[in-house]
């Protein structure tokens, strides 16, 4: 049998196609690649993300978690990057027990002349706590708009997870630091 060839007119079309299926591929990886990260970092507390939870679930786990005696220090940090406001925790730190819900609150102040909008980043050090500290409620999770000169207290409702214990690469943590920072929220002309 003889080798069926294409002709050279043919051949080019064919690599074409596939060299442009290529490119597509390659562009809708791209843009699905922060989501995906964000997805992967959620569900394994890669670089100390935490985790989120629903009131109910945090109840159902600390009813579980009653008596487990661990305390540890949670240290707050707060920053700034864009956005002219007084941002700080109302405490600096406070000690928790492990499995307990707990509560922080941080306060921030518009010291601008106009209304601005900011969306805190966070971030849980040492990264081998971030899949155990888990947020029930969080003024990380919308975007805060501060109308010129308001002060607003923002509370974080959280808890570190019983199975924090059974990690043996936390068996020396003693404390863990919660850090956030705000960015400013660009908004389009037409909603300014």
């Amino acid at each position: 049998m003889a080798a069926t060839t294409l002709s050279p007119q043919r051949a080019k079309r064919r690599t074409a196609f596939f060299a442009a299926l290529a490119a597509l591929a390659m562009l809708g990886l791209g843009f699905a690649s922060v989501p995906l990260y964000r997805l992967f970092c959620q569900a394994t507390g890669y670089g100390g993300t935490t985790q989120r939870v629903t009131e109910a679930e945090a109840a159902a786990i600390a009813r579980a978690s009653q008596g487990e005696g661990r305390q540890l220090s949670i240290r707050f940090d707060s920053n700034v990057n864009g956005v002219p406001w007084a941002f700080y925790p109302e405490k600096k730190s406070m000690t928790v027990g492990v499995g307990g819900k707990s509560m922080a609150i941080f306060i921030a102040k518009n010291n601008s002349d106009k209304p601005i909008t900011g969306r805190a980043v966070f971030n849980v050090t040492p990264d081998v706590a971030g899949p155990y500290f888990t947020k029930i409620q969080c003024f990380c999770f919308t975007e805060q708009t501060l109308q010129p000169g308001q002060e607003v207290r923002m509370p974080v409702l959280f808890y570190v997870d019983k199975k924090f214990l059974d990690d043996p690469d936390d068996k020396d943590v003693q404390e863990i630091t919660l850090s956030y920072t705000f960015y400013p929220v660009e908004k389009p002309a037409d909603q300014s």
